[in-house]
């Protein structure tokens, strides 16, 4: 079988990332590099390959079957218009854009150009998130009435030194929610409504310090979402599952999903019921353990992109989808600073 050759746009933390990914799979060879900075150079020098400052003399002058955006979000808009004009299949790193306007045009000009945009929630990709889905989809909790999620840690004092971190945008929900909010869309469905409650009356910050999320679902199940960057706990989903070593696993599940004949805890996955659908609080209810296997999600992630690029495979996340991710997001980012309840238009 053929290679399949990759450009990556942006070679900082994230795009390393998905060098090593790419480096995993003896199909699909990293080929060029672009990105001004001098330490990308030396990374492009150091395994062979075409270095490049920008997107467009990548590539006018490299031939790839795919491209990797990893820049910073400010530059997602530019650089996807980018690879598009050049008709390229391009896995974009999340947030799809930094504004819904943008995530627009970018969704409109990829049917223009006939290409596909995948958007990087790598947290689809685990097992875990899947079969999470199937239960709540297939109804073995019964009717979803109910969502409970929490990501609550203390960020250290050395991450709130640089000035932009003390913004509004830097925080927990501009920075960590949009994460969530992919998997719960990706679980329970789309998100119709979001309003917030905030505080910051630790740091004395633009940036919340904590923020009470609640959320109707077009399916009218309820949910709420508690973010805070000052406190210390177990209940994050990296620490949950373990998919960074830069957190500690914890094994604490961080969500809840509840029905009217059973419940599911996630990311680890443990569903609860009753021996009878029709049980209630008389009854005992017991725990069963669901296993998954643990993956690399950017391999997969990876898998993916070869095979929408190839015609076998259509995108897991799309730039409509991840538009609306980014869109229910933004919405709870207005609705915690505006005090209003925003109504979404899925």
């Amino acid at each position: 079988m053929d290679v399949f050759r990759i450009g990556l746009i942006g070679a900082g933390s994230i795009g390393t990332r998905h060098i090593k990914a790419i480096d995993e799979l003896a199909l699909m060879e990293l080929v060029a590099i672009a990105d001004p900075a001098p330490a990308a150079a030396k990374l492009a020098e150091s395994r062979g390959l075409e270095a490049f400052t920008d997107a467009e003399s990548m590539l006018s002058k490299t031939d790839v079957d795919a491209v990797i955006i990893a820049t910073p979000t400010e530059r997602h808009h530019a650089d996807l218009m980018m690879a598009l004009k050049y008709r390229k299949t391009v896995l974009v790193e999340k947030p799809i854009t930094a504004t819904t306007k943008e995530a627009d045009e970018v969704t409109h000009y990829a049917a223009e150009q006939g290409c596909q945009v995948l958007v990087g929630h790598q947290r689809r990709y685990y097992p875990c998130a899947q079969i999470a889905r199937d239960i709540i989809q297939n109804g073995r909790i019964g009717r979803l009435m109910a969502v409970s999620g929490q990501w609550t840690t203390r960020k250290d004092e050395d991450y709130f030194a640089p000035a932009w971190r003390r913004n509004f945008e830097a925080g927990p929900i501009l920075t960590n929610l949009i994460h969530e909010i992919d998997l719960l869309r990706f679980i329970c469905g789309d998100i119709a409504s979001v309003s917030a409650e905030m505080t910051n009356h630790d740091q004395n910050f633009e940036k919340e310090d904590a923020v009470a999320i609640s959320l109707k679902f077009a399916n009218q199940a309820v949910g709420s979402f508690l973010l805070s960057d000052r406190t210390p706990s177990p209940w994050t989903w990296e620490m949950a599952l373990g998919e960074s070593v830069k957190f500690p696993k914890t094994g604490m599940n961080s969500m809840r999903f509840l029905g009217v004949q059973g419940a599911l805890e996630f990311p680890n996955l443990v569903l609860w019921k009753h021996s009878d659908n029709n049980g209630d609080w008389h009854q005992e209810i017991v725990p069963e353990v669901i296993e998954a296997p643990f993956i690399d999600a950017y391999v997969a992630q990876c898998e993916h992109l070869r095979a929408v690029a190839r015609g076998y495979e259509t995108p897991i996340v799309d730039a409509l989808n991840g538009s609306r991710s980014l869109d229910a997001t933004l919405a709870a980012a207005r609705a915690a600073t505006g005090g209003k309840r925003i109504q979404l238009s899925n």
